[in-house]
């Protein structure tokens, strides 16, 4: 007996290890199909494609004239001009840019772990919920067969004089009800696997393999609280409070002055009535300007909005740090409260499974009560069914701490 028992507890634990790599898989198709993960994804390559555009110069500006009245000057008159023009920003400030657009990059960065993330635990959801609907119809079957046998046994009495009629009635309506609850299930179940199948991106009639038996741990598994503190919807907002940082950087350069060079060319003409040294020679100038930021207060309110900015990133992180500390605790508190269901549960399961052998006895000497195979039967598929919510509870509030701490 001892033997069956282990042979049985270690078929639910290989069991479990395979429904845990198969839920893997299933959450490694969802991340590679899945739109809106390719939508953070094609958001984040944009946003590393903005490193790039902001490494740029000002347009150079290129100019010609042509006098149509030609100033005299002492070797001839002036009659063409070109002039070529390049301004620079300020020492620095093209590297700031990028470093700005750099750590919005990485903000963006964590919006997809963050979506990732999510959608694991949407994959998962879904997936114990299919388990839980699984369960319930197979409890359903497993109860119906039971009434069939109590009907085969009423009959049996009804010949002998030892039951009514009005006892195979009872049993059979109760079989009846039992049928469209696991008709209801079914609508239930289709309903949920296309909800999953949406998640993973495919044909949403697809059969999502969720295995039997599952069953809650005696020992939870070791919470890193720790794994809070990096958390990426914590993170995001580092990220954001840093790109605040790097626009301020920017800020300042942007504020300084702008250097500009350039090149002036006069096309001369040649005197015809005189001969000296340098008669028609071009003027070649070289030129070198500077823009000074004089009315500076757009910086200065940039600087004020952006120390505004980050007391508000302080703010958002606190009270979501709050928001995820709160939902980590009462996870905490609902996976106890259903391993404590499932052992009430379990207790009870035994309880009524002896009852259903007292009644088989009785039946066996003659004084079977099917109102009370009827009222045996109701409570041991409540506790049957209060046991798979308790282990679907379980394995919820299991994912929702693992999102929060892993």
């Amino acid at each position: 007996m001892m033997g069956r028992i282990i042979y049985f507890i270690g078929g639910l634990l290989v069991t479990g290890m395979v429904s845990a790599q198969q839920l893997e898989t299933y959450i490694q198709e969802a991340e590679d199909n899945n739109p809106e993960i390719q939508a953070f994804e094609r958001k984040y390559d944009i946003a590393m494609e903005k490193v790039k555009e902001v490494n740029f110069l000002p347009n150079t500006d290129v100019s010609a004239g042509y006098f149509v009245s030609e100033p005299e000057t002492r070797t001839g008159a002036q009659k063409l001009r070109l002039s070529l023009k390049q301004m620079l920003p300020w020492f620095g400030t093209i590297t700031a840019r990028e470093n700005y657009m750099g750590s919005l990059a990485d903000a963006q960065y964590e919006d997809l772990v963050i979506a990732k993330r999510r959608l694991r635990l949407s994959v998962s959801q879904s997936y114990y919920r299919l388990y839980a609907i699984k369960a319930k119809q197979r409890v359903l079957d497993e109860n119906i067969a039971l009434l069939e046998t109590y009907e085969r046994l009423a009959l049996t009495s009804v010949e002998v004089g030892k039951a009514s009629a009005v006892d195979v009635l009872r049993l059979q309506i109760r079989q009846h009800e039992l049928e469209q609850r696991k008709d209801v299930l079914e609508q239930d179940y289709l309903a949920e696997q296309t909800l999953f199948n949406n998640l993973l991106n495919r044909d949403e009639t697809l059969d999502v393999i969720v295995y039997d038996a599952l069953l809650v741990p005696e020992e939870d598994p070791v919470l890193e609280r720790d794994g809070l503190d990096v958390h990426p919807e914590l993170m995001k907002y580092d990220k954001l409070y840093e790109s605040i940082d790097k626009s301020e950087l920017l800020n300042q350069k942007e504020s300084s002055p702008n250097l500009g060079i350039g090149l002036d060319y006069v096309s001369v003409a040649e005197r015809p009535d005189m001969d000296f040294t340098d008669n028609g020679k071009d003027i070649l100038m070289p030129m070198v300007s500077l823009s000074i930021p004089i009315f500076n207060n757009r910086y200065k309110s940039i600087s004020r909005q952006n120390k505004l900015k980050q007391q508000e990133v302080i703010a958002l992180k606190n009270e979501r740090r709050n928001t995820l500390e709160t939902m980590l605790e009462k996870a905490l508190k609902n996976r106890e409260s259903s391993k404590i269901s499932f052992r009430t549960q379990a207790k009870n399961i035994d309880k009524a499974k002896n009852g259903e052998e007292i009644l088989i006895k009785s039946y066996e000497t003659g004084k079977m009560d099917f109102n009370d195979v009827l009222d045996i039967q109701e409570l041991q598929l409540k506790f049957q069914v209060n046991q798979i919510e308790s282990i679907k509870n379980y394995f919820l509030e299991s994912i929702t701490i693992n999102y929060l701490t892993q």
